[in-house]
């Protein structure tokens, strides 16, 4: 059973990190980003933060974190549940930061920052 206060965190935190997002996608609506500047926002979402991944690395840490207590609460212990959330972390940290690794170095090569 899902407690409402737990419920209530959860949905406030997320509302504080789409706003966050919200933001970051707003700068990189801008007008006068370049192709170094845009290398670098790419960098920093997935280096420099802790822990080590940026914020894509901190999204993966959630869903592994969810696949653990699924797997602890599954009612047959059979990864219904726990599966596809390791998968969809995998993604992200195996097939996502590569992608954006590489669309950085390939708009800005020589630069880790601006």
């Amino acid at each position: 059973m899902v407690t409402r206060t737990r419920l209530a965190r959860v949905r406030a935190f997320a509302g504080i990190a789409q706003l966050a997002l919200q933001q970051i996608q707003d700068e990189l609506r801008a007008d006068d980003i370049d192709q170094a500047e845009l290398a670098a926002v790419l960098r920093v979402l997935i280096k420099d933060t802790d822990p080590p991944g940026g914020v894509v690395g901190l999204l993966a840490q959630l869903l592994y974190t969810a696949a653990r207590r699924a797997e602890q609460i599954e009612p047959d212990r059979d990864g219904d549940a726990s599966c596809p959330l390791h998968e969809a972390a995998d993604l992200l940290t195996d097939d996502a930061v590569m992608r954006l690794i590489w669309a950085a170095r390939s708009l800005h090569p020589q630069g880790e920052s601006v």
